[in-house]
């Protein structure tokens, strides 16, 4: 079976710290039931910018930008088991938590959280997720 490209004209696709440089990834793939989304941030998606400074603000967008891509390929977050996370601080965890809290409006996935650097200056978060259909 192969695998379909997902794009969402609603999302960025990233994939370089320059943003007029064409990305080399896609912004998601469904393959059978599976669909992977690239790691998303906090980017406007018309001017590829970074939203905010702020850590909730920076992981609304960054959740808006995630559901773009699962709407392109028929999904929500209720198809969404897996998600990973990394904050550029991890002092940011408990602002980061409470956005996720309330955007996720009582939706359960499973979800790691890391420390790290995203790629891109003033990105602060980025999350990508893995979603299931029946």
């Amino acid at each position: 079976m192969p695998k379909e490209i997902i794009t969402s004209a609603s999302s960025p696709t990233t994939g370089f710290t320059d943003k007029s440089t064409p990305s080399p990834l896609a912004q998601g793939i469904k393959w059978g039931q599976m669909l992977f989304v690239s790691g998303q941030g906090p980017l406007n998606p018309e001017t590829k910018e970074v939203v905010s400074d702020d850590i909730q603000v920076q992981t609304r967008q960054t959740l808006t930008n995630l559901q773009g891509v699962l709407a392109a390929a028929g999904a929500t977050f209720a198809n969404v088991v897996n998600m990973r996370v990394c904050l550029r601080d991890t002092a940011d965890f408990p602002k980061f938590n409470e956005a996720f809290a309330e955007f996720m409006q009582g939706e359960k996935v499973t979800r790691t959280c890391i420390g790290g650097t995203p790629h891109r200056k003033g990105v602060n978060v980025e999350i990508d997720c893995i979603a299931m259909f029946d």
